[in-house]
């Protein structure tokens, strides 16, 4: 991790237009207005936002282009858009609606030109790789997932995150499934393999259940950003709280 300020990162999981949030990527539960979500986050000194349409099945294109637009009127802080980026022109629509970066998962995977083409067009600081990882006890290794977690690919985790480097990705977003929603702390053993073998800034996600554990992906894991859900969505901690236990243990902060 660089010195630059620790980003704190609250992750809008979008589903038939509504904000969700589950466990291990199923089990969702509703957790809220995607719209009034994201003002009262910016509200509350996040640093970024995050909003990703988990289903991304193209009769809801329409919905989340509506959605990214609404938000973009809404909110002044970085605002990072994902799930069903499967082309160019959904890369240059989502931009062109006012998303400040689009993370780009399974069709960067399928195609990893995509994420050259972007970056070339758009540059580097607006494309966001985003990787489902799982850790396969057989294989002895973290292996990517496609498709919403759905799909096993067999693929080596860092393998894949060097080549998304590579074609121009200018982050990571690291999400641990076995981690996912589980609220027991992010996978500082998953960090560490990407944050030592990348130049990139790496986002963690998946296992947040309180501010240490937050403070653990960016002192031990050497994380640049921190993204979560639950903590958040339901009001067992705010930002602020977040930010100010991170202050005290030496962490720089937007305070």
């Amino acid at each position: 991790m660089s010195e630059l300020t620790a980003r704190i990162i609250p992750c809008l999981d979008i589903k038939a237009g509504r904000v969700v949030k589950g466990v291990q990527f199923v089990n969702l539960v509703d957790a809220g207005d995607p719209v009034e979500s994201a003002i009262a986050y910016e509200q509350s000194l996040a640093d970024e936002l995050c909003f990703l349409d988990i289903t991304a099945s193209s009769d809801k294109r329409e919905i989340l282009i509506h959605l990214v637009e609404e938000i973009a009127e809404r909110i002044f802080i970085p605002f990072t858009v994902g799930g069903g980026i499967r082309s160019l022109e959904d890369v240059k629509a989502v931009l062109e609606k006012g998303a400040d970066k689009v993370s780009i998962n399974t069709a960067a995977f399928q195609d990893s030109d995509l994420l050259l083409a972007s970056s070339e067009i758009y540059g580097s600081q607006c494309i966001v790789c985003a990787i489902d990882v799982k850790f396969h006890k057989e294989r002895n290794r973290y292996e990517v997932y496609l498709h919403g977690g759905r799909t096993e690919t067999g693929r080596e985790a860092l393998d894949w995150g060097k080549e998304a480097q590579e074609k121009g990705a200018g982050e990571i977003l690291l999400t641990s499934m076995d981690r996912d929603g589980t609220r027991n702390g992010f996978d500082v053993q998953l960090l560490k393999l990407f944050s030592s073998n990348l130049e990139v800034p790496i986002i963690a996600s998946g296992g947040a259940g309180n501010p240490e554990h937050m403070v653990e992906a960016i002192l031990r894991g050497k994380a640049d950003a921190v993204l979560a859900a639950s903590i958040f969505h339901f009001g067992e901690f705010t930002i602020r709280e977040t930010k100010e236990n991170l202050r005290e243990m030496g962490i720089k902060v937007r305070l």
